[in-house]
């Protein structure tokens, strides 16, 4: 393919080293002339390991080239890559002025050229962004039948990123609507990731800009999560450098999607009890860790959300499924639901409860105190089965999943369910759906 690569900064210039690597024909554009300038001679702009050879290269074998002229650009290649950067504003917003200064004089370009041409943002932006740009500066040339847009997050890192680019940890594209884009595309520029050679991942513009900002959160995360366990194991004459080495080793549970799953507020009798363990003992040896001081009120902010959106249904009945913190068990000790039946039943609500893994008279030790103290009328809210549960109207707060053939019968369309942890197949029902975080 020909293709045109807006900036050459970090982002830019490896990617126009790596794909004049597989053949491609690149040219670069930048604002910059000592940039444009370094290009034309196959230098890198950037020490980055690797890139000064695939530049060197590419020059070599006539494969690369750089402008400041963006219309000889476009008018030379079939698409354009935009790399610009997108800095902090004062205030702490995105600037986009860079992206958007980029797509209008590549919209005229095309208008000129009057072909089509393919235009792939790969700056890092905010859910939402693609489509303002497009609707503000490309929006002529989609509706021509000039250009489609996609989206396409890089997940590079310095020092690694021609290795991360060659095999990347993730490949994810967006297109206006989550449709497959055209096959030379998926091969040529898209491709795989991982070691298995798996396809790109296609997805809607929003939710490839999404899944960007959410790896990067998750990466500082993580630093962060690490860099406060090293502080509390200091003053505790721990090894944190171990203690993480064996977290690491647990595939199952701590390096894995088990626990990544949008939904329920966290509960049960080890998380919320060990992490206000763990703060109070940073409290007493003077070590401030604010990730992790702050996941309680961060849960009880989630729990919060639920709340608000069962109340902003409008229904008066409510029907819980599932009670206890987790499907196949019948702890309820911090429950969520449990605060949910609190919440509902002090704020005049008919509450309804199913949770066939619940027995009362089995009931025993705290488990059977967070009854007695917290819902001694918790026998006169819990329905035997799902029919009665379910009656003709309410909204259902779907915590656990069941039988999506035992609840089909008594469903009606005066129901509004709230699916709090991905049961999809409720979707099938005769009633209104929504889900918590989707």
């Amino acid at each position: 393919m020909r293709i045109s690569i807006f900036g050459l900064g970090y982002v830019g210039a490896v990617t126009a080293g790596c794909l004049s690597s597989r053949g491609h024909y690149v040219v670069g554009v930048d604002v910059h002339e000592q940039k444009v300038g370094d290009f034309n001679n196959g230098i890198a702009p950037i020490v980055e390991p690797g890139l000064d050879e695939l530049l060197k290269s590419a020059k070599e074998k006539e494969l690369l080239r750089a402008t400041t002229d963006y219309a000889d650009a476009v008018k030379d290649t079939e698409l354009s890559i935009i790399c610009v950067g997108t800095p902090s504003a004062p205030s702490g917003a995105l600037d986009l002025q860079y992206v958007r200064t980029v797509a209008g004089q590549i919209a005229d370009a095309i208008k000129a050229k009057n072909s089509h041409h393919h235009v792939v943002l790969r700056s890092t932006m905010l859910p939402g962004s693609t489509r303002s740009i497009v609707d503000e500066k490309l929006k002529d040339a989609v509706d021509s039948g000039l250009a489609d847009i996609f989206y396409y997050p890089e997940f590079l890192r310095e020092s690694t990123a021609v290795k991360d680019f060659e095999v990347p940890s993730l490949a994810v594209v967006g297109s206006v609507d989550g449709s497959r884009p055209p096959e030379n595309l998926m091969n040529d520029l898209f491709g795989t990731y991982g070691e298995q050679g798996t396809p790109a991942c296609v997805v809607n513009w929003n939710t490839a800009e999404m899944i960007k900002y959410a790896c990067n959160a998750f990466h500082a995360a993580k630093i962060t999560f690490a860099n406060e366990i090293g502080r509390v194991g200091k003053q505790l004459d721990i090894d944190s450098k171990v203690v993480m080495h064996m977290l690491c080793e647990d595939k199952r549970l701590n390096i894995s999607p088990y626990y990544m799953r949008p939904g329920n507020p966290f509960g049960g009798s080890c998380l919320p009890k060990d992490v206000r363990a763990l703060t109070d003992k940073a409290r007493t040896t003077g070590v401030h860790i604010p990730l992790l001081e702050n996941l309680l009120s961060s849960n009880e902010r989630h729990l919060q959300s639920l709340l608000s959106l069962i109340e902003a249904t409008g229904k008066r009945e409510a029907v819980i499924l599932g009670l206890s913190f987790k499907s196949n068990t019948d702890d309820l000790r911090e429950s969520p639901m449990v605060d949910v039946a609190q919440y509902l039943l002090g704020h005049g609500y008919d509450v309804r409860i199913y949770d066939p893994a619940l027995n009362l008279a089995a009931l025993v030790g705290a488990n059977k105190r967070v009854i007695d103290v917290r819902m001694p009328h918790l026998a006169k809210l819990l329905q035997g089965d799902i029919a009665t549960a379910l009656g003709k109207d309410g909204v259902v707060i779907a915590a656990q999943k069941s039988s999506i053939d035992d609840l089909k019968p008594h469903v009606t369309e005066n129901h509004h369910f709230i699916d709090v942890n991905g049961w999809t197949e409720l979707q099938e029902l005769p009633s209104n759906y929504e889900g918590f975080c989707w």
